[in-house]
């Protein structure tokens, strides 16, 4: 079984960056596609980020310019470096690992419990 585990999340004002990791337990994760997703209260969990197994990446509309995806095979972990945040930023953000596709419409068979992101305006 694999397992994800996000960290970095927290409050940060308006305009603050924060960065997000995931670990993967698996030791090597080269294989999979891995993504970002966000859940607001009372809205639909929705895409943010991926990177696939070539560190190719694809972004939402909404955080292009401003967030960044990485991975780093040897740890096996991915990041999402968020700058210039919003308070529409708020939300829990999952990380996903999936070998069936990638991006928004990929098949992400593993998830994370979800790491706490508020943004203060």
């Amino acid at each position: 079984q694999v397992q994800l585990v996000e960290t970095g999340g927290g409050l940060v004002q308006a305009g603050g960056s924060l960065r997000l990791s995931c670990v993967v337990s698996r030791r090597d994760a080269s294989g999979y596609a891995m993504g970002w997703f966000r859940q607001a209260p009372g809205k639909e969990r929705e895409f943010v980020a991926a990177i696939n197994w070539s560190s190719m990446t694809m972004y939402s509309d909404s955080v292009k310019g401003r967030f960044t995806i990485s991975r780093d095979n040897v740890e096996s972990a991915v990041y999402l470096q968020m700058n210039s945040l919003k308070s529409e930023d708020t939300g829990v953000y999952y990380c996903a690992a999936g070998a069936h596709g990638w991006g928004p419409g990929g098949r992400y068979d593993y998830w994370g419990q979800g790491t706490q992101v508020t943004v203060s305006s």
